[in-house]
């Protein structure tokens, strides 16, 4: 049985990407970035502050790294609940041991429930991201538009009343988007997002709205994917980690600036037998003098600044 002609004829085929979310170009082919004194590698440390409901709908999906048995799943839920209550602050004094300004992305719930969380990191002076509402309301196709609206708007005026910030980036829960999410940000305010991952460098994404940019937060390097999902050792994901600076390093060496974005979550990292190798491969990147740790809105900025 052969394929009727009209099955490859569509209007966005050409060279390139088939959409016009953005423009298709090879990283390589870019006009190089040069971050602020000259530095190679932007570090951008993103802790992740995630509140997993006891009674989880799971629906459409379950949230990467919820409850996984019969209600009421204490096990997994308390060793979340962990992580806001003693993990961070050991996520906390390893950044300021090293100087690294971190963002902190934030479930609004868990703001609602943790004031004192969201306190913290205000004092602090770090950059706040909205990470939804809890990691059980998914942004995904098929959800009303309308419902996903209600949703963004929640979010992000939970955090921004009680963080004092404008709160100008997103990170969707378990990074799942719908088709209407970018547009939906822009139209309120944000200007960033973290839920692309098809690059090592920002760049310009289109919406109905307007314009956004999309700041990839890596998956492969991220603490849950390479502990949970490949089963890897704490001495391993260190490793990978330093592994991809020393790359980055080199190759920015050549083609420009290079971003190194590490997504890490306290319930996982901020256990006592984790913590010294997250410790061990910041002392490594910040003893490199080519290193510029930011948080991502100084990224962002950096990087307009440099385009044509």
């Amino acid at each position: 049985m052969t394929l009727d002609p009209s099955y490859l004829d569509y209007p966005l085929r050409r060279y390139g990407m088939d959409h016009d979310c953005y423009d298709w170009s090879m990283l390589t082919d870019r006009k190089p970035v040069a971050w602020p004194d000259g530095k190679r590698v932007a570090l951008w440390v993103n802790v992740a502050l995630q509140f997993f409901p006891l009674d989880q709908k799971g629906k459409p999906f379950p949230p990467p790294g919820g409850m996984s048995t019969a209600y009421p799943d204490l096990r997994h839920y308390t060793l979340r609940d962990y992580g806001n209550r003693v993990g961070v602050f050991r996520l906390i004094e390893a950044l300021d041991r090293y100087g690294v300004k971190a963002s902190f992305a934030i479930n609004a719930e868990l703001a609602e429930r943790y004031p004192y969380l969201l306190r913290r990191v205000a004092e602090r002076g770090d950059e706040i991201l909205c990470h939804g509402w809890n990691m059980d309301t998914p942004h995904y196709g098929g959800l009303d538009v309308e419902a996903e609206r209600d949703q963004v708007v929640r979010s992000l005026d939970v955090l921004r009343g009680h963080g004092g910030q404008a709160v100008k980036g997103w990170l969707s829960p378990g990074k799942s988007q719908s088709r209407n999410t970018p547009a939906l940000l822009v139209e309120h305010g944000v200007e960033y997002m973290c839920d692309w991952i098809n690059d090592d460098m920002p760049y310009r994404f289109r919406t109905a709205a307007g314009e956004i940019t999309a700041m990839p937060l890596s998956t492969e390097l991220e603490d849950r994917f390479i502990l949970l999902n490949n089963l890897h050792s704490e001495t391993e994901y260190a490793d990978q980690i330093i592994d991809a600076f020393d790359f980055l390093n080199r190759e920015a060496g050549d083609q420009g600036g290079r971003l190194l974005a590490l997504n890490v979550h306290p319930w996982l990292l901020g256990q006592p037998h984790r913590i010294g190798e997250f410790e061990r491969l910041l002392a490594h990147i910040v003893g490199h003098e080519t290193v510029w740790s930011a948080p991502p809105g100084e990224i962002r900025a950096a990087w307009l600044a440099a385009q044509p």
